[in-house]
């Protein structure tokens, strides 16, 4: 199963369809870890920021799509979105990983990593990988606000038990991980 893993569009539609075009069309369910529509107070405006235009986007998408709310989300999002924004986690099982996926704004207790073996969340908008006691975590980053010194626009993709983050700006792979 191949996996692409997003987070941090904050409403921008040019992000999203760029991310999408690239790399999450060629995937087989795509995860959203959050801070879907809005930019929040603290974030300037993304560079094609049309909240309406990307949930028309996302709810015309053939492809399953998996979300976790963001602080920044609302509940006037879940109005306007076909997909259940609902829950601050969801889970995932495949053949390769346990997965946990939340959007990583409140710390998660230690007794909630238990019987996962990965972890996914977004919020800082700073991609990587990294593993700690035989769990691996990921930050896709962010396609729409990065904010790494060099701002890189990135997602994640998950093919089996390699894991990509993507620069979005080049094609080629940020960080691996196998």
């Amino acid at each position: 199963m191949k996996i692409g893993v997003i987070s941090d569009t904050h409403g921008s539609v040019r992000a999203w369809e760029h991310a999408y075009d690239r790399f999450l069309s060629q995937t087989d369910l795509i995860i959203h870890c959050g801070d879907i529509l809005y930019h929040g107070p603290r974030n300037p405006l993304p560079d094609g920021y049309n909240p309406a235009v990307l949930f028309e986007r996302l709810n015309a998408l053939a492809h399953p799509l998996l979300l976790v709310r963001g602080n920044c989300d609302a509940e006037v999002d879940q109005m306007v979105l076909d997909f259940p924004l609902e829950a601050p986690y969801t889970h995932l099982f495949t053949g390769d990983y346990r997965i946990l996926v939340h959007h990583g704004h409140v710390e998660l207790p230690a007794k909630a990593k238990k019987g996962y073996d990965l972890i996914i969340s977004g919020h800082t908008h700073l991609p990587g990988i990294k593993e700690e006691d035989g769990v691996i975590y990921l930050n896709p980053g962010s396609p729409a606000l990065p904010k790494d010194e060099q701002e890189t626009p990135t997602l994640a993709v998950i093919d089996g038990r390699e894991i990509v983050i993507w620069n979005l700006k080049t094609g080629e792979a940020f960080q691996r991980w196998r």
